[in-house]
């Protein structure tokens, strides 16, 4: 499904609801298959989510998560300590191609039975479900928080829990935060210090009521909206919190820097644009939140405004080479990009040129990244039933906000 966003002038406010965050669900859909008492509220509607579901009822051998990475981590820890289950997970074209390696060895530290089906350390790999032999684990803290986080997530169904120790400089701390945090939703004792989590062993009935709350990595794409808009134009969101377990949040701090003000109203938020003097940090740091790079990017692109960001080096790894992705199609409308490993510069541009098709690369990301330069030309997306991986409604919620979209 191709799409046309014609070039709008303003946008209508309006209020939206969004759903609930990807990340929080599929870790606390993990818990709940471990601890089946648990209730969970505001599900994610997200494809991944429903892929994570699915695959949590099925008892086939073979499971297929398609695209979906934080499935592919998350499972791959939780089939592995699965007594007695031979499970064998693959994944699309490019899910065979993005790295696995680091859990594995990992989950094989643990005494865990996983081998390869086709390449070294990559997807599909077989699991044969076995209980751990040893209650320590160690790998490097550079890795993706995935790789943590799925560790974690099992750890207090086995018998001595796990002390995972991590080397080096830990990065994406909110996200292992995050997980943590949900465990201790949950009734999981667990602690993060000088590099070494530890979550003790949970065998109770748990029975906790949790409710996810609304995903920060969409709600960017309403602050980019936002910081392209008029003066005193305002977007309504929710639902939200001020003490959020999600890194993402960080665009409250980060988009007041490009005119936006963010409100709270209980688990409301208002976006209001409230200046058009803009600045961004030189070298703005976004380990701690890499999903909202491409928001960010596109933003500063469409405001004309050059920006430097670092911290990306997990973009290369994701549905797609991001950053090369960010590079090829802001350069097609115009721009200048010039990338490393874990940075991003992009030029001052005083101009967008029209009708431009930009290409998704299957990544819901982009195709909702860019979506905003709407209201600066109009533009094509291409695959752009491709938001159905984290939000399936983006396109019928933009049409709220008087969004043309043919």
């Amino acid at each position: 499904m191709n799409l046309k966003l014609e070039n709008i002038s303003s946008i209508e406010n309006n209020t939206l609801q969004i759903t609930g965050s990807k990340s929080e669900t599929n870790r606390l859909l993990i818990l709940q298959a471990l601890y089946p008492n648990i209730e969970i509220e505001n599900v994610s509607n997200s494809d991944d989510s429903k892929l994570m579901q699915r695959a949590l009822r099925s008892n086939e051998v073979v499971i297929d998560i398609h695209h979906a990475g934080t499935a592919m981590r998350f499972l791959t820890a939780y089939f592995a300590v699965k007594k007695g289950r031979e499970t064998i997970l693959t994944g699309s074209k490019r899910m065979q191609e993005r790295p696995i390696k680091i859990l594995v060895n990992a989950l094989r530290q643990l005494g865990c039975a996983i081998s390869y089906e086709k390449k070294e350390g990559y997807p599909p790999i077989k699991i044969l479900g076995r209980q751990p032999i040893s209650n320590q684990v160690t790998l490097k803290a550079n890795v993706s928080s995935q790789y943590i986080s799925a560790l974690m997530l099992v750890a207090a169904s086995l018998p001595d829990g796990l002390v995972i120790i991590l080397n080096g400089k830990v990065t994406s701390v909110p996200y292992i935060n995050m997980t943590l945090s949900l465990l201790k939703d949950v009734g999981i004792a667990g602690t993060f210090e000088n590099n070494v989590i530890t979550i003790l062993s949970n065998n109770d009935d748990l029975s906790q009521k949790v409710r996810v709350e609304s995903d920060w990595s969409s709600a960017s794409y309403f602050y980019s909206i936002v910081a392209l808009a008029n003066i005193n134009d305002s977007v309504t969101i929710g639902s939200y919190k001020k003490e959020s377990y999600q890194g993402d949040s960080a665009l409250i701090e980060i988009y007041r820097d490009l005119g936006v003000e963010t409100s709270f109203d209980d688990n409301i938020i208002t976006l209001t644009k409230v200046s058009n003097e803009i600045r961004l940090p030189e070298g703005l740091d976004l380990s701690n939140s890499p999903d909202i790079a491409q928001t960010i990017a596109v933003t500063c692109f469409g405001l004309g405004l050059r920006c430097y960001l670092t911290g990306l080096h997990t973009l290369k790894i994701k549905e797609t080479d991001r950053l090369e992705a960010l590079k090829t199609e802001i350069e097609k409308l115009g721009g200048s990009v010039t990338i490393t490993q874990d940075t991003l510069r992009l030029e001052s541009s005083k101009s967008i040129k029209a009708d431009v098709s930009i290409a998704t690369y299957n990544d819901h990301r982009m195709a909702m990244a860019f979506a905003p330069l709407a209201l600066r030309n109009s533009l094509y997306i291409e695959n752009a039933d491709v938001v159905s991986k984290s939000y399936p409604d983006f396109w019928s919620d933009l049409k709220k906000l008087g969004f043309k979209i043919l």
